[in-house]
């Protein structure tokens, strides 16, 4: 079994309660399932989850190269310089993250009000990116755009492989046929 599940902002990416803090538990009531990867609480998106373990790890390791497509709100407007070192690959210190695809976007079409909304500060621009990593460590996307000078205020995972969020409101999830061309 496959699910794409749309994880609200604040939610924990787990199925342990943890008392004043709203889980995968809270959504899904579907028994033997785990998610394949992570989102932090404060990250909004597209979460996997299946109970077949091969095909956990294949989503969830970097070494299947599967895409993952995040949309990131920032703070300040992109450079040529600094969309060219997020493509590059970032040194964050303890690692360099692979290249990436990056590029500017405007806001998604499709995107829902986030709870809470996030700050707004009349003398500060910010603008939407795309992001395209073949990897997922921890709080990379926000690390990245921090590196180059572009704070991620909001950040949401559109897309893993050839599974998008597309219609999924916040809270819902739809099964997945596992077998399908455009599962993972």
């Amino acid at each position: 079994m496959l699910i794409a599940f749309n994880k609200p902002f604040g939610v924990l990416c787990k199925f342990m309660p943890e008392e004043g803090r709203p889980t995968l538990a809270d959504y899904i009531k579907v028994p033997g399932v785990y998610p394949a990867g992570r989102l932090d609480a404060d990250s909004e998106g597209l979460v996997l989850l299946t109970d077949d373990g091969a095909l956990q790890a294949r989503i969830a390791s970097p070494r299947h190269k599967l895409a993952k497509v995040y949309w990131a709100q920032v703070e300040g407007v992109p450079t040529a310089e600094a969309l060219a070192h997020l493509r590059r690959g970032v040194d964050l210190g303890d690692f360099t993250t692979l290249p990436a695809k990056a590029k500017c976007i405007d806001e998604p079409l499709n995107l829902w009000a986030r709870d809470p909304p996030i700050r707004h500060r009349l003398r500060v621009p910010t603008a939407w990116l795309e992001l395209t990593l073949y990897e997922g460590k921890n709080r990379q996307v926000r690390r990245m755009t921090a590196r180059v000078g572009l704070p991620t205020l909001r950040l949401v995972r559109s897309a893993i492989g050839q599974v998008r969020i597309n219609d999924l409101a916040p809270g819902e999830w739809r099964k997945i046929d596992p077998a399908s061309p455009w599962a993972p």
